[in-house]
């Protein structure tokens, strides 16, 4: 996620795996802070969440004051005073977010309201073997800073902006710790955690694939659905007569399931009289080769026309 794109706070979950999803990333972490000005019931003041690969490792929110596991692969390979240190931090990060809200307040000339301030960093370890990381902050769903760990430097989206990135380059050393843990701390962890979680982190789940269709005012919207794989990453395409239709396609997110695993779709609008040249093709790494998929449509769909056909229909002119 980089400079110019807002990280909204309705849009947590989709971010961390989004950012993930580049073709060459082998693995991923991720660290997300929430802090709101007004919390309320379901809103707590400050919650972090690391995920590890789009799975989510451990999270703390101020409602509990704990930094807790939240799969049991990292429960069982850290050492419990991890949670402590970890905890620690959390703690203390929630009291600085407060007091950075309250500075943004007063520097946009805010009254009390309901205000976010969001922050996302991590790295990512790639195919090759290189790495990178990032980092960018954000103030009510809207860009605020980002660092460029490249090139040492801030970007500021707005005025207000501008003044955290002169202080932050007047002190001089903001990006040099940045960098520090970026490069080195951050790299660290996430090959420590793909060790502890390898078992899951590295899985293959294929997906189960269902091809549908629905008819409306003369033209067929087929739909190709994938569910329950894993990894992330996935090809869905459809295809007519054997070519690769992109262009005429529309595509859904891929999100995540409750068990880890993923789903997503793709569809295509046809004619009805074309239904037959048109078939889906699903690659991903659980699969030796890219499954082609038709669309079978169900007993009672290919009785129905023939049915409504048979059917006595009253008159209905008026009998008066």
């Amino acid at each position: 996620m980089g400079p110019g794109r807002a990280l909204g706070l309705g849009l947590l979950l989709g971010a961390v795996v989004g950012a993930a999803a580049a073709a060459n990333v082998l693995h991923s972490l991720r660290y997300f802070y929430v802090a709101v000005s007004e919390p309320g019931p379901g809103l707590p003041q400050f919650v972090s969440v690391g995920y590890v690969d789009g799975n989510p490792i451990a999270r703390y929110s101020s409602e509990t004051g704990k930094t807790e596991p939240w799969v049991d692969w990292v429960r069982g390979a850290v050492d419990p005073q991890y949670w402590d240190r970890n905890t620690q931090i959390s703690q203390t990060n929630q009291q600085v977010y407060r007091v950075n809200l309250d500075i943004l307040r007063a520097r946009y000339n805010q009254s009390r309201g309901a205000h976010t301030l969001q922050s996302m960093y991590g790295c990512d370890l790639l195919e090759d073997s290189s790495t990178r990381g990032y980092r960018q902050d954000a103030y009510d769903g809207r860009d605020f800073i980002a660092f460029d760990m490249d090139t040492m430097t801030f970007t500021a989206a707005d005025t207000g902006a501008q003044i955290t990135k002169r202080k932050w380059e007047e002190d001089g050393t903001v990006a040099e710790r940045r960098k520090h843990y970026l490069q080195n701390t951050c790299i660290e962890w996430l090959r420590k955690y793909v060790s502890y979680g390898r078992a899951v982190l590295e899985r293959k789940e294929p997906p189960t694939v269902r091809v549908s269709g629905k008819e409306a005012h003369g033209i067929l919207t087929l739909y190709c659905r994938a569910y329950g794989f894993y990894p992330r990453p996935i090809t869905v395409s459809w295809l007519k007569a054997g070519e690769v239709r992109d262009q005429e396609t529309e595509w859904g997110s891929i999100a995540p399931n409750s068990d880890g695993t993923y789903y997503t779709w793709a569809s295509i609008e046809a004619r009805p009289e074309e239904k037959d040249k048109y078939r889906c093709r699903v690659e991903h790494a659980s699969l030796a080769e890219p499954g082609v998929f038709a669309w079978e449509p169900e007993w009672w769909q290919w009785l129905l026309p023939s049915w409504l056909s048979s059917l006595s229909l009253p008159d209905l002119q008026s009998t008066n």
